[in-house]
């Protein structure tokens, strides 16, 4: 009898248990879901609030920063083309200094599979595919990587929304992005993302060990066509080389016509 009473409250135990542990399952999975989809919902709405541009034109400058404090500076123009239902394209020339003068660097952002980039080194003279698995590497020996160097795309990343936080005086949602790609050098990226205009306002990338790598801060923004926010200035900071990259847009201009027929990797070497 005793026995039959120790079997059953040892049954009753191990029932409650399990409805607790699913119970806890459950909630936890919601909770996820929940984070995913408001994540999902937010990133959406940057996407959408920076569609329609069609075209820009920009001319920049690049300014290199070693751990000592050490500058210089390059003089580039970038051309980007808005493309309907995929990644945007776009073309980088290098103008000054002389070392790196006639480099150009072209990329296909993709919504589906791996981007397409190539550049021109005019030592070389000729056009060199950026393999896939080495788009982690840095862009002309900036802080910025080739993988950062494409546009903003939904499909490239999984989505969780963190919190609510103030960044800069201002209301921000945190999300965080897991690329989806296999051969990203980042393990995630959190992004805050202000309330009022969905604009980036800083973006923290984490390496392939799980550790903080890179801290972009774009600022000085300028609403455009009175509905295209840009950042004047971006500000990456490698905080474990204290290495650094600035960003400078000087003069931007939209919609000047640019087709399919100015991004193409025969026009790379014919650039000037």
């Amino acid at each position: 009898m005793k026995n039959q009473k120790l079997n059953a409250n040892i049954y009753k135990y191990l029932l409650g248990f399990v409805v607790i542990t699913v119970s806890a399952f459950v909630q936890s999975s919601n909770a996820l879901a929940k984070s995913s989809q408001k994540g999902l919902e937010i990133a959406t709405e940057v996407k959408q609030r920076d569609m329609g541009w069609q075209d820009t034109n920009a001319n920049m400058q690049m300014i290199l920063r070693g751990p000592t404090g050490d500058e210089s500076v390059r003089e580039i123009r970038v051309a980007t083309l808005e493309v309907e239902g995929d990644g945007d394209k776009s073309l980088t020339i290098f103008d000054l200094p002389k070392d790196v003068a006639g480099t150009a660097f072209l990329s296909f952002s993709k919504t589906d599979g791996a981007d397409d980039q190539w550049i021109y080194l005019p030592a070389l003279k000729r056009v060199k595919r950026i393999s896939t698995r080495n788009k982690s590497s840095p862009f002309m020996g900036s802080e910025f990587a080739y993988e950062d160097m494409t546009s903003f795309e939904l499909e490239k990343f999984s989505f969780a929304y963190l919190r609510d936080e103030k960044y800069n005086d201002l209301d921000c949602f945190v999300v965080e992005q897991v690329p989806t790609d296999k051969y990203s050098g980042y393990t995630k990226q959190i992004v805050w993302v202000d309330k009022a205009h969905y604009r980036m306002q800083r973006t923290e990338f984490y390496d392939r060990k799980g550790a903080l790598l890179k801290v972009l801060e774009p600022s000085e923004y300028e609403l455009h066509l009175d509905k295209f926010w840009r950042a004047h200035q971006l500000d990456m900071v490698n905080v474990q080389s204290d290495k650094s990259t600035t960003l400078i847009i000087d003069d931007i201009q939209f919609k000047t016509g640019l087709t399919d027929k100015y991004f193409t990797k025969n026009a790379l070497q014919r650039l000037r």
